[in-house]
């Protein structure tokens, strides 16, 4: 596989525990969160802000109804009740970036609701509906090879295979749940050197060992880390010695 000579860099933003600011002026994309799992109107109006300052793309970042649990507890819920929630939260965020004179970039689903949609099927086209029925034009962010990627291909949304610089992976291509030993990645060098084989090689070394086969068309730093400013600085200057532009999916080259 050949090295790809771009990729889109994107940071979870708009959550209320990281410096959005200092991270901005690395990424070139961003999921902003729509309140259910954090953020309100004033940090949503802030976050859109920050992004269309520093022109990044802003996306929607829907989860789970769970600002206790941050998102990351997957709550009984039905296909039904997905969709609608999803068309909320885009709409909610959505008002806040036209307001500010830009346009709503990409869908990408958080946490729980995330790692959901990747294995179950009638989540997944739950969310890739809402998204098409919202704006078919809007791309869809989804684990690279996941159900919801392939939901929202089937449904026509343009698609964009999403990888991690600092999560574990299992040998089926999932990310280790953050519950087990290792699922997150603390060291910046262990970081690059996975995100070098996953564009250099079309590869990610699972936590058992095995390589596995990925794409990877978006590269996400979680923002909520401590230290997501210095490793989206790391991670951007890396990437740029590498000679591999950063640019939001689907955009024309300049």
């Amino acid at each position: 596989m050949s090295r790809p000579l771009r990729i889109d860099f994107n940071c979870d933003l708009g959550e209320g525990c990281g410096d959005d600011a200092a991270i901005a002026p690395h990424i070139s994309s961003a999921s902003l969160a729509c309140g259910f799992h954090a953020g309100d109107p004033l940090r949503m109006r802030e976050a859109v802000a920050v992004c269309l300052r520093h022109g990044v793309a802003v996306g929607a970042h829907p989860s789970f109804p769970d600002r206790e649990g941050f998102g990351r507890r997957e709550l009984a819920t039905t296909p039904e009740q997905v969709h609608a929630d999803t068309l909320y939260q885009l709409g909610a965020l959505a008002a806040f970036v036209r307001a500010a004179g830009g346009r709503l970039h990409h869908a990408k689903p958080h946490g729980a609701l995330y790692n959901l949609a990747a294995r179950d099927a009638a989540i997944a086209e739950a969310i890739a509906a809402a998204v098409r029925d919202f704006d078919p034009g809007l791309i869809l962010y989804g684990l690279a090879h996941s159900a919801l990627t392939a939901a929202g291909e089937r449904v026509g949304l343009r698609v964009a295979h999403e990888v991690f610089a600092e999560r574990r992976y299992e040998a089926d291509g999932t990310l280790t749940p953050r519950d087990q030993p290792g699922a997150v990645i603390d060291s910046l060098d262990e970081a690059l050197a996975q995100v070098r084989g996953m564009l250099r090689e079309g590869i990610v070394v699972a936590r058992t060992g095995e390589r596995v086969p990925i794409r990877a068309d978006t590269l996400c730093l979680h923002g909520d880390r401590p230290d997501a400013a210095a490793f989206a600085r790391a991670l951007r200057a890396a990437l740029a010695a590498e000679g591999i532009a950063i640019a939001p999916p689907f955009s024309t080259p300049d």
